[in-house]
Protein backbone atom coordinates (compact mmCIF):
# COMPACT_ATOMS: atom_id res chain seq x y z
CA UNK A 1 0.00 0.00 0.00
CA UNK A 2 1.25 3.54 -1.40
CA UNK A 3 1.37 5.93 1.80
CA UNK A 4 -1.39 8.04 0.26
CA UNK A 5 -3.68 5.08 0.22
CA UNK A 6 -2.13 4.37 3.71
CA UNK A 7 -3.26 7.64 4.95
CA UNK A 8 -6.42 7.68 2.86
CA UNK A 9 -7.56 4.27 4.47
CA UNK A 10 -6.94 6.02 8.03
CA UNK A 11 -8.99 9.40 6.66
CA UNK A 12 -11.66 6.66 5.91
CA UNK A 13 -11.71 4.61 8.75
CA UNK A 14 -12.23 7.61 11.04
CA UNK A 15 -14.47 10.16 8.65
CA UNK A 16 -16.42 7.65 6.04
CA UNK A 17 -17.06 4.90 8.34
CA UNK A 18 -18.25 7.17 11.73
CA UNK A 19 -22.14 5.80 10.90
CA UNK A 20 -23.84 8.29 12.80
CA UNK A 21 -21.25 10.01 14.30
CA UNK A 22 -22.01 13.09 12.55
CA UNK A 23 -25.84 12.61 13.85
CA UNK A 24 -25.47 13.21 17.65
CA UNK A 25 -26.35 10.51 19.46
CA UNK A 26 -28.78 10.78 22.35
CA UNK A 27 -27.29 8.50 24.61
CA UNK A 28 -27.91 7.97 28.62
CA UNK A 29 -31.82 9.09 28.69
CA UNK A 30 -34.47 10.10 26.63
CA UNK A 31 -34.73 14.12 25.27
CA UNK A 32 -37.53 14.53 27.36
CA UNK A 33 -38.95 13.42 31.13
CA UNK A 34 -39.82 14.58 34.77
CA UNK A 35 -38.98 17.97 35.21
CA UNK A 36 -37.58 19.08 38.69
CA UNK A 37 -41.12 19.35 40.62
CA UNK A 38 -41.54 15.79 39.77
CA UNK A 39 -38.52 14.65 40.53
CA UNK A 40 -38.11 16.30 43.76
CA UNK A 41 -42.09 15.88 45.28
CA UNK A 42 -42.88 14.18 48.28
CA UNK A 43 -45.16 11.32 48.43
CA UNK A 44 -47.05 10.05 45.42
CA UNK A 45 -48.62 6.75 44.69
CA UNK A 46 -47.80 5.34 48.24
CA UNK A 47 -49.03 2.05 47.68
CA UNK A 48 -46.71 1.27 44.99
CA UNK A 49 -43.92 2.73 47.05
CA UNK A 50 -44.77 0.80 50.30
CA UNK A 51 -45.20 -2.45 48.35
CA UNK A 52 -41.43 -1.84 47.05
CA UNK A 53 -40.02 -1.38 50.43
CA UNK A 54 -39.24 -4.89 51.20
CA UNK A 55 -37.64 -6.86 54.03
CA UNK A 56 -38.34 -6.57 58.27
CA UNK A 57 -40.76 -4.80 59.82
CA UNK A 58 -43.06 -2.12 59.65
CA UNK A 59 -41.63 0.42 56.46
CA UNK A 60 -40.98 3.72 56.71
CA UNK A 61 -43.01 6.28 56.39
CA UNK A 62 -42.91 8.03 52.61
CA UNK A 63 -42.14 11.00 53.88
CA UNK A 64 -39.77 9.94 55.91
CA UNK A 65 -37.97 7.42 53.72
CA UNK A 66 -37.64 10.19 50.73
CA UNK A 67 -36.55 12.82 53.34
CA UNK A 68 -33.75 10.83 54.55
CA UNK A 69 -32.56 9.34 50.97
CA UNK A 70 -32.56 12.99 49.95
CA UNK A 71 -30.27 13.72 52.87
CA UNK A 72 -27.97 10.82 52.07
CA UNK A 73 -27.87 11.23 48.64
CA UNK A 74 -27.00 15.43 49.51
CA UNK A 75 -24.19 14.29 51.95
CA UNK A 76 -22.93 11.81 49.22
CA UNK A 77 -23.09 14.85 46.67
CA UNK A 78 -21.22 17.36 49.58
CA UNK A 79 -18.52 14.32 49.38
CA UNK A 80 -17.78 14.06 45.84
CA UNK A 81 -17.54 18.09 45.75
CA UNK A 82 -15.32 18.58 48.80
CA UNK A 83 -13.26 15.42 48.61
CA UNK A 84 -14.48 13.65 51.94
CA UNK A 85 -13.61 10.47 51.43
CA UNK A 86 -14.77 9.53 54.59
CA UNK A 87 -17.78 11.05 54.53
CA UNK A 88 -18.64 9.35 50.98
CA UNK A 89 -17.86 5.86 52.13
CA UNK A 90 -20.16 6.37 55.09
CA UNK A 91 -23.39 6.65 52.60
CA UNK A 92 -22.43 2.51 51.09
CA UNK A 93 -23.86 0.43 53.37
CA UNK A 94 -21.62 -1.69 55.34
CA UNK A 95 -23.05 -5.17 54.58
CA UNK A 96 -22.96 -4.71 50.62
CA UNK A 97 -20.73 -6.57 48.24
CA UNK A 98 -17.17 -6.49 48.59
CA UNK A 99 -16.98 -5.48 44.77
CA UNK A 100 -19.44 -3.02 45.27
CA UNK A 101 -17.77 -1.00 48.26
CA UNK A 102 -14.77 -1.59 46.27
CA UNK A 103 -16.22 0.20 43.64
CA UNK A 104 -17.57 2.88 45.14
CA UNK A 105 -14.15 3.72 46.99
CA UNK A 106 -12.11 3.19 43.24
CA UNK A 107 -14.95 5.70 41.93
CA UNK A 108 -14.35 8.19 44.34
CA UNK A 109 -10.68 8.02 43.61
CA UNK A 110 -10.72 8.13 40.37
CA UNK A 111 -12.74 11.44 40.24
CA UNK A 112 -10.02 13.23 42.15
CA UNK A 113 -8.85 15.27 39.06
CA UNK A 114 -12.31 15.66 37.50
CA UNK A 115 -13.14 19.46 37.50
CA UNK A 116 -16.58 19.69 39.05
CA UNK A 117 -18.77 22.60 38.97
CA UNK A 118 -22.14 20.66 39.80
CA UNK A 119 -22.25 16.79 41.53
CA UNK A 120 -25.90 16.66 42.66
CA UNK A 121 -28.64 14.03 42.66
CA UNK A 122 -32.80 13.70 41.94
CA UNK A 123 -35.06 11.51 43.24
CA UNK A 124 -38.36 10.43 42.14
CA UNK A 125 -40.48 8.50 44.88
CA UNK A 126 -43.53 8.37 41.86
CA UNK A 127 -41.15 6.10 40.05
CA UNK A 128 -40.38 3.11 42.48
CA UNK A 129 -38.69 -0.38 40.80
CA UNK A 130 -40.05 -3.20 43.15
CA UNK A 131 -37.68 -5.27 44.66
CA UNK A 132 -37.65 -9.02 45.83
CA UNK A 133 -37.71 -9.36 49.66
CA UNK A 134 -34.68 -11.43 49.80
CA UNK A 135 -32.78 -9.16 46.97
CA UNK A 136 -30.41 -7.55 49.93
CA UNK A 137 -30.76 -8.27 53.39
CA UNK A 138 -32.25 -5.16 55.41
CA UNK A 139 -34.78 -4.18 57.10
CA UNK A 140 -36.33 -2.65 54.23
CA UNK A 141 -35.68 -1.53 50.62
CA UNK A 142 -36.38 1.18 48.04
CA UNK A 143 -35.81 1.91 44.66
CA UNK A 144 -37.15 5.32 43.72
CA UNK A 145 -35.99 6.65 40.31
CA UNK A 146 -32.72 8.65 40.83
CA UNK A 147 -30.33 10.72 38.18
CA UNK A 148 -26.93 12.01 38.96
CA UNK A 149 -26.67 15.58 37.73
CA UNK A 150 -23.11 16.64 36.95
CA UNK A 151 -21.80 19.14 35.30
CA UNK A 152 -17.59 19.77 34.27
CA UNK A 153 -16.28 22.94 34.89
CA UNK A 154 -15.88 25.61 32.68
CA UNK A 155 -17.31 23.31 29.64
CA UNK A 156 -20.79 22.37 30.84
CA UNK A 157 -22.79 25.50 31.01
CA UNK A 158 -25.97 23.06 32.34
CA UNK A 159 -25.41 20.08 34.09
CA UNK A 160 -26.52 17.01 32.37
CA UNK A 161 -28.69 13.91 33.61
CA UNK A 162 -27.58 10.49 33.76
CA UNK A 163 -30.27 7.56 35.45
CA UNK A 164 -28.73 5.63 38.35
CA UNK A 165 -30.03 2.02 38.91
CA UNK A 166 -29.91 2.54 43.10
CA UNK A 167 -31.08 0.27 45.66
CA UNK A 168 -31.48 1.54 49.27
CA UNK A 169 -31.01 -0.72 52.11
CA UNK A 170 -32.31 0.10 56.10
CA UNK A 171 -31.00 -1.13 58.67
CA UNK A 172 -32.68 -0.16 61.73
CA UNK A 173 -32.98 3.52 61.46
CA UNK A 174 -30.11 4.60 59.44
CA UNK A 175 -30.70 4.26 55.23
CA UNK A 176 -27.51 3.48 53.12
CA UNK A 177 -27.20 2.99 49.33
CA UNK A 178 -26.42 -0.64 49.05
CA UNK A 179 -26.10 -1.41 45.26
CA UNK A 180 -26.40 0.07 41.94
CA UNK A 181 -26.96 -3.54 40.09
CA UNK A 182 -29.54 -5.49 41.64
CA UNK A 183 -32.70 -3.34 40.47
CA UNK A 184 -33.78 -3.96 36.74
CA UNK A 185 -33.27 0.02 36.38
CA UNK A 186 -29.74 0.60 34.17
CA UNK A 187 -27.07 2.63 36.01
CA UNK A 188 -24.97 5.36 33.72
CA UNK A 189 -20.80 4.86 33.73
CA UNK A 190 -19.02 7.75 33.56
CA UNK A 191 -15.01 7.77 33.06
CA UNK A 192 -14.23 7.83 36.56
CA UNK A 193 -16.64 4.25 36.63
CA UNK A 194 -13.36 2.20 34.40
CA UNK A 195 -10.40 3.70 35.91
CA UNK A 196 -8.58 6.58 37.51
CA UNK A 197 -9.15 9.96 35.32
CA UNK A 198 -6.50 12.65 34.02
CA UNK A 199 -7.55 15.89 33.32
CA UNK A 200 -5.84 18.12 30.74
CA UNK A 201 -7.43 21.60 30.48
CA UNK A 202 -6.92 23.70 27.83
CA UNK A 203 -8.19 27.37 26.66
CA UNK A 204 -11.20 25.85 24.86
CA UNK A 205 -11.89 22.23 26.48
CA UNK A 206 -10.63 19.11 28.42
CA UNK A 207 -10.12 16.13 27.62
CA UNK A 208 -10.99 13.35 30.11
CA UNK A 209 -8.69 10.21 29.54
CA UNK A 210 -6.97 7.33 31.68
CA UNK A 211 -3.04 7.16 32.43
CA UNK A 212 -2.93 4.27 29.65
CA UNK A 213 -4.37 6.78 27.08
CA UNK A 214 -2.25 9.72 27.80
CA UNK A 215 -0.40 10.11 25.12
CA UNK A 216 -3.52 10.36 22.62
CA UNK A 217 -4.84 12.79 25.68
CA UNK A 218 -1.69 15.03 25.03
CA UNK A 219 -1.90 14.71 21.30
CA UNK A 220 -5.51 15.60 21.27
CA UNK A 221 -4.85 18.43 24.14
CA UNK A 222 -2.56 20.16 21.85
CA UNK A 223 -4.95 20.24 19.02
CA UNK A 224 -8.16 21.39 20.45
CA UNK A 225 -7.66 25.17 20.70
CA UNK A 226 -6.79 25.29 17.56
CA UNK A 227 -9.58 22.82 16.54
CA UNK A 228 -12.31 24.95 18.50
CA UNK A 229 -10.82 28.39 16.60
CA UNK A 230 -11.43 26.86 13.05
CA UNK A 231 -14.72 25.61 13.53
CA UNK A 232 -15.59 29.16 14.82
CA UNK A 233 -14.04 30.57 11.67
CA UNK A 234 -16.91 28.88 9.67
CA UNK A 235 -19.81 28.72 12.17
CA UNK A 236 -21.03 32.02 13.67
CA UNK A 237 -24.02 31.16 15.41
CA UNK A 238 -23.88 31.15 19.36
CA UNK A 239 -22.40 27.91 20.81
CA UNK A 240 -20.42 27.69 24.11
CA UNK A 241 -17.00 27.17 21.98
CA UNK A 242 -15.91 24.93 24.32
CA UNK A 243 -15.52 20.67 24.44
CA UNK A 244 -15.52 17.82 26.09
CA UNK A 245 -13.33 15.17 24.65
CA UNK A 246 -13.24 12.13 26.08
CA UNK A 247 -10.84 8.79 25.56
CA UNK A 248 -12.27 5.69 26.81
CA UNK A 249 -9.74 2.56 27.84
CA UNK A 250 -11.78 -0.16 26.65
CA UNK A 251 -14.99 -1.26 24.39
CA UNK A 252 -16.93 -1.81 27.37
CA UNK A 253 -16.36 1.68 28.03
CA UNK A 254 -16.46 3.29 24.70
CA UNK A 255 -20.36 1.69 24.85
CA UNK A 256 -21.13 3.38 27.82
CA UNK A 257 -20.85 6.63 26.04
CA UNK A 258 -21.95 6.08 22.83
CA UNK A 259 -24.37 3.23 22.96
CA UNK A 260 -24.37 -0.46 23.19
CA UNK A 261 -25.85 -0.77 19.65
CA UNK A 262 -23.42 0.86 18.20
CA UNK A 263 -20.91 -0.57 15.90
CA UNK A 264 -17.64 0.82 17.93
CA UNK A 265 -14.96 -1.32 15.68
CA UNK A 266 -15.90 1.07 12.83
CA UNK A 267 -15.93 4.70 14.15
CA UNK A 268 -12.82 6.71 15.33
CA UNK A 269 -15.02 9.44 17.13
CA UNK A 270 -18.37 9.98 17.61
CA UNK A 271 -20.28 13.42 19.16
CA UNK A 272 -23.09 12.66 21.53
CA UNK A 273 -25.50 14.75 23.62
CA UNK A 274 -27.84 13.91 25.96
CA UNK A 275 -30.59 16.29 25.43
CA UNK A 276 -31.77 18.95 22.49
CA UNK A 277 -33.75 22.29 23.13
CA UNK A 278 -33.57 23.12 19.35
CA UNK A 279 -35.89 26.46 20.47
CA UNK A 280 -33.35 27.83 22.19
CA UNK A 281 -30.58 26.34 20.04
CA UNK A 282 -28.89 24.53 23.08
CA UNK A 283 -27.86 21.13 23.97
CA UNK A 284 -26.79 19.60 27.03
CA UNK A 285 -24.08 16.80 27.84
CA UNK A 286 -22.18 17.41 24.81
CA UNK A 287 -19.13 15.00 23.98
CA UNK A 288 -16.46 14.05 21.75
CA UNK A 289 -15.67 10.27 22.24
CA UNK A 290 -12.74 8.89 20.55
CA UNK A 291 -12.26 5.45 19.92
CA UNK A 292 -8.46 5.05 20.67
CA UNK A 293 -7.59 1.97 18.97
CA UNK A 294 -8.74 3.82 16.03
CA UNK A 295 -7.27 7.34 16.67
CA UNK A 296 -3.78 6.28 18.30
CA UNK A 297 -2.83 5.37 14.55
CA UNK A 298 -3.77 8.87 12.85
CA UNK A 299 -1.42 10.83 11.69
CA UNK A 300 -1.59 14.47 12.36
CA UNK A 301 -3.79 15.79 9.70
CA UNK A 302 -6.21 12.93 10.21
CA UNK A 303 -6.53 13.58 14.03
CA UNK A 304 -7.34 17.02 13.21
CA UNK A 305 -9.97 16.25 10.23
CA UNK A 306 -11.37 14.16 12.45
CA UNK A 307 -11.66 16.44 15.70
CA UNK A 308 -12.77 19.12 13.82
CA UNK A 309 -15.62 17.24 12.16
CA UNK A 310 -17.16 16.08 15.25
CA UNK A 311 -16.93 19.79 16.81
CA UNK A 312 -18.63 21.13 14.14
CA UNK A 313 -21.77 18.81 14.97
CA UNK A 314 -21.17 19.98 18.40
CA UNK A 315 -21.01 23.87 17.25
CA UNK A 316 -23.95 23.43 15.15
CA UNK A 317 -26.75 20.55 17.26
CA UNK A 318 -28.85 23.10 18.70
CA UNK A 319 -29.34 24.45 15.55
CA UNK A 320 -30.06 20.77 13.58
CA UNK A 321 -33.67 18.90 13.92
CA UNK A 322 -33.16 14.77 13.43
CA UNK A 323 -34.08 13.75 10.23
CA UNK A 324 -32.75 16.54 7.82
CA UNK A 325 -30.30 15.85 5.03
CA UNK A 326 -27.21 13.75 5.86
CA UNK A 327 -25.25 15.13 2.98
CA UNK A 328 -25.59 18.87 4.65
CA UNK A 329 -24.98 17.52 8.15
CA UNK A 330 -22.15 15.24 7.18
CA UNK A 331 -20.95 17.62 4.16
CA UNK A 332 -20.54 20.38 6.55
CA UNK A 333 -18.86 18.40 9.07
CA UNK A 334 -16.28 17.55 6.44
CA UNK A 335 -16.03 21.15 5.20
CA UNK A 336 -15.17 22.16 8.28
CA UNK A 337 -12.73 19.16 9.10
CA UNK A 338 -10.77 19.27 5.89
CA UNK A 339 -10.37 23.46 5.48
CA UNK A 340 -7.12 24.83 5.77
CA UNK A 341 -5.84 20.91 6.19
CA UNK A 342 -3.96 20.93 3.09
CA UNK A 343 -5.63 17.95 1.64
CA UNK A 344 -7.01 18.21 -1.78
CA UNK A 345 -9.95 16.39 -2.86
CA UNK A 346 -8.32 14.38 -5.25
CA UNK A 347 -7.24 12.64 -2.24
CA UNK A 348 -9.41 13.05 0.34
CA UNK A 349 -12.45 12.57 -1.94
CA UNK A 350 -11.36 9.79 -4.05
CA UNK A 351 -14.07 7.94 -4.72
CA UNK A 352 -15.68 10.77 -6.38
CA UNK A 353 -12.41 11.36 -8.05
CA UNK A 354 -12.52 8.51 -9.47
CA UNK A 355 -16.04 9.02 -10.71
CA UNK A 356 -15.07 11.79 -12.49
CA UNK A 357 -11.84 10.58 -14.22
CA UNK A 358 -14.49 7.52 -15.60
CA UNK A 359 -16.40 10.54 -17.00
CA UNK A 360 -19.51 9.63 -14.50
CA UNK A 361 -19.65 12.14 -11.78
CA UNK A 362 -22.55 12.24 -9.72
CA UNK A 363 -26.33 12.50 -10.73
CA UNK A 364 -28.33 13.37 -7.85
CA UNK A 365 -27.74 14.03 -4.21
CA UNK A 366 -26.36 11.76 -2.00
CA UNK A 367 -29.72 9.87 0.19
CA UNK A 368 -29.96 9.52 3.88
CA UNK A 369 -29.82 6.02 3.44
CA UNK A 370 -26.80 6.04 1.87
CA UNK A 371 -24.31 7.05 5.22
CA UNK A 372 -25.97 3.92 6.71
CA UNK A 373 -24.83 2.35 4.48
CA UNK A 374 -21.75 -0.11 4.15
CA UNK A 375 -18.19 -0.26 2.27
CA UNK A 376 -17.60 1.87 -0.55
CA UNK A 377 -21.06 3.18 -0.54
CA UNK A 378 -20.84 5.19 2.64
CA UNK A 379 -17.26 5.92 1.36
CA UNK A 380 -18.99 7.67 -1.81
CA UNK A 381 -21.54 9.28 0.27
CA UNK A 382 -19.14 11.54 2.66
CA UNK A 383 -16.96 12.17 -0.34
CA UNK A 384 -20.06 13.68 -1.98
CA UNK A 385 -21.63 15.19 0.37
CA UNK A 386 -18.14 17.12 1.13
CA UNK A 387 -17.12 17.71 -2.41
CA UNK A 388 -21.03 19.11 -2.69
CA UNK A 389 -20.62 21.56 0.41
CA UNK A 390 -17.20 22.78 -0.87
CA UNK A 391 -18.42 24.09 -3.97
CA UNK A 392 -20.95 25.32 -2.25
CA UNK A 393 -18.74 27.86 0.01
CA UNK A 394 -16.55 28.06 -3.23
CA UNK A 395 -18.92 29.14 -5.48
CA UNK A 396 -21.45 31.65 -3.07
CA UNK A 397 -19.24 32.24 -0.21
CA UNK A 398 -18.91 30.47 2.91
CA UNK A 399 -21.68 32.31 4.97
CA UNK A 400 -24.12 31.15 2.28
CA UNK A 401 -23.14 27.92 3.52
CA UNK A 402 -23.80 28.30 7.35
CA UNK A 403 -26.70 30.24 5.83
CA UNK A 404 -28.32 27.22 3.80
CA UNK A 405 -27.32 24.76 6.74
CA UNK A 406 -29.39 26.48 8.91
CA UNK A 407 -32.22 26.83 6.79
CA UNK A 408 -31.85 22.82 5.90
CA UNK A 409 -30.25 21.08 8.36
CA UNK A 410 -32.58 23.50 10.89
CA UNK A 411 -35.97 21.76 9.50
CA UNK A 412 -38.64 20.85 9.47
CA UNK A 413 -37.38 17.15 8.40
CA UNK A 414 -38.80 16.69 4.47
CA UNK A 415 -38.80 20.60 3.76
CA UNK A 416 -38.20 21.46 0.20
CA UNK A 417 -34.65 21.74 -0.56
CA UNK A 418 -35.46 22.95 -3.40
CA UNK A 419 -36.94 26.25 -2.06
CA UNK A 420 -33.83 26.39 0.58
CA UNK A 421 -31.24 26.57 -2.65
CA UNK A 422 -33.31 29.01 -4.22
CA UNK A 423 -34.21 31.34 -1.36
CA UNK A 424 -30.01 31.58 -0.38
CA UNK A 425 -28.43 30.25 -3.47
CA UNK A 426 -30.75 31.33 -5.97
CA UNK A 427 -30.74 27.57 -7.84
CA UNK A 428 -32.52 24.65 -7.77
CA UNK A 429 -31.30 21.54 -7.22
CA UNK A 430 -30.77 20.66 -11.08
CA UNK A 431 -28.85 23.94 -11.08
CA UNK A 432 -27.01 22.74 -7.69
CA UNK A 433 -26.21 19.67 -9.18
CA UNK A 434 -24.89 20.84 -12.44
CA UNK A 435 -22.66 23.76 -10.90
CA UNK A 436 -21.24 20.88 -9.03
CA UNK A 437 -20.18 18.35 -11.60
CA UNK A 438 -18.98 21.38 -13.36
CA UNK A 439 -16.98 22.29 -9.90
CA UNK A 440 -15.56 18.36 -9.99
CA UNK A 441 -14.22 18.60 -13.57
CA UNK A 442 -12.16 21.43 -12.51
CA UNK A 443 -10.86 20.47 -9.01
CA UNK A 444 -9.95 16.88 -9.08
Amino acid sequence: MTGAARFRAWLVAAIAVTLLGGVVLLVGQPTTGPGPAAQHSIGGPTGLADRAATGQGAPTPPETRLTEIQTLLRDRATAVLHRDRAAFLATVDPSASQQFRDAQTAMFDNLANVPLSVWSYDVDPTDVTAVPAKAFPADELWAPGVQLDYALDAVDRDPTSKPMGYLFARHGAKWYLASDTLTTRQTWRGPWDFGPVTALRTTSGLVLAHPDNNDLATRISRELDSDVAAVNAVWDQPWPHEVAVLVPDSEDELKAFVGPEFAVDSIAAVAVADRVDNSSHTAVGQRVVLNPDNADKMPVASLRVVLRHEMTHIAARGYTVDGTAMWMLEGFANYVGYRDSGIPLSLGAADVADLVKDGTPPTDLPANGDFAASGEKINLAYDEAWTLTSFIADTFGQHALVTLYLRIAGGPPGADVDVALHDVLGVDKAGLVAGWQDYLRRNI
